[in-house]
């Protein structure tokens, strides 16, 4: 179902709230060279949209439409925790903001294989 919709709505306008103790824990992040890892598509539009030149995400209450794919530069996340999503799903664009898009093939090729699940109720793959 949500395909569908991604396919009719390419980038979705998707309501986010990023919340002042998230700067801290972004600071310090930064400054140890540790990992921000989002859980989920929509912490990564949200956080990307709020975040700043300078890397700090501001604290704030939004509406997002940014589409990232390959091209996006990352600013605040350097991890992802996500679901496997349908292979024409525009998430997949997402993902290729963290791998080259042939690591995503072999990895979908491969949970194929696998029978993993989809969706909300099916296996989550780890992105770092």
């Amino acid at each position: 179902m949500d395909d569908a919709l991604d396919q009719q709505h390419p980038a979705s306008e998707e309501e986010y709230f990023c919340k002042p103790n998230y700067r801290g824990q972004d600071q310090s992040r930064a400054e140890s060279g540790g990992r921000v890892i989002a859980v989920g598509t929509t912490v990564v539009r949200a956080l990307e949209s709020a975040v700043e030149n300078d890397g700090q995400v501001r604290e704030q209450h939004g509406y997002t439409r940014l589409k990232i794919d390959h091209q996006h530069q990352l600013k605040s996340v350097n991890g992802l925790l996500t679901g496997l999503h349908e292979p024409a799903a525009s998430h997949l664009d997402l993902l290729s903001a963290f791998l080259p898009a042939e690591q995503i093939r072999f990895a979908y090729e491969e949970a194929v294989g696998r029978r993993y699940l989809w969706h909300e109720f099916g296996d989550l793959n780890l992105i770092v």
